[in-house]
């Protein structure tokens, strides 16, 4: 069995989601000084790869307190997307897939877009679910989809269609997913579990894929 990180490392200056502020780091000892060193962390819950609950974007919605720790663990499959770059991912770059993703509990989409960690173009361009595609996912048992991406939905979105649409049918996110590639035609099992915040709508999660 190979263990495969997932996670984007949390430093300063990472790329945070525009509007966002990026993690900040205060020293409060140092060994030298004190014996002993601890330090303060400021972020946003949507910090590096984080995981998206119904609560992010729906009134009403269920919160990180509501959800036991099995939905966030399960068998996945990482579909290849590197084709649809700068476009749209429609039903028909799906379908062929349509019996893996029947099976699996979490349905990674690999775009290549964690390529562009920590460089301009990873705001920008990548490729996005149509409403279709995101509707025919909801019909599957899924527990939750990844992006190696920072969001789902396009950067100029304002009422994030493909969040609202995955999240109403209890579909968690995951975005900021590092490099996926590693996972083609392997099976594996996946996991992405959250800090235990209360009343969270999101959360920085360790992901990472037993393959």
């Amino acid at each position: 069995m190979r263990m495969i990180d997932l996670s984007q490392t949390i430093e300063h200056g990472m790329p945070s989601y525009p509007g966002t502020p990026g993690p900040q780091f205060q020293s409060l000892s140092s060994i030298e000084t004190h014996g002993y060193a601890e330090q303060q962390l400021t972020l946003s819950s949507h910090t590096g790869t984080h995981i998206d609950l119904p609560s992010h974007i729906l009134p009403g919605g269920c919160s990180l307190d509501d959800l036991t720790l099995d939905r966030f663990t399960g068998n996945g499959i990482a579909i290849d997307l590197r084709g649809s770059v700068g476009g749209v991912i429609t039903v028909g770059a799906l379908q062929a897939f349509g019996t893996q993703i029947e099976e699996c509990d979490f349905l990674l989409l690999c775009s290549g877009w964690s390529n562009y960690w920590g460089n301009p173009e990873y705001y920008e361009g990548y490729p996005v679910l149509s409403a279709d595609a995101a509707l025919w996912l909801t019909e599957f048992h899924l527990k939750g989809i990844g992006v190696d991406m920072i969001s789902v939905d396009a950067p100029d979105s304002v009422d994030f269609p493909v969040h609202r649409q995955l999240l109403e049918s209890d579909i968690l996110i995951i975005e900021n997913l590092a490099d996926l590639s590693p996972l083609m035609h392997s099976p594996f099992h996946f996991y992405c579990f959250p800090l235990k915040i209360a009343k969270a709508e999101a959360s920085p999660v360790r992901a990472a894929a037993f393959v």
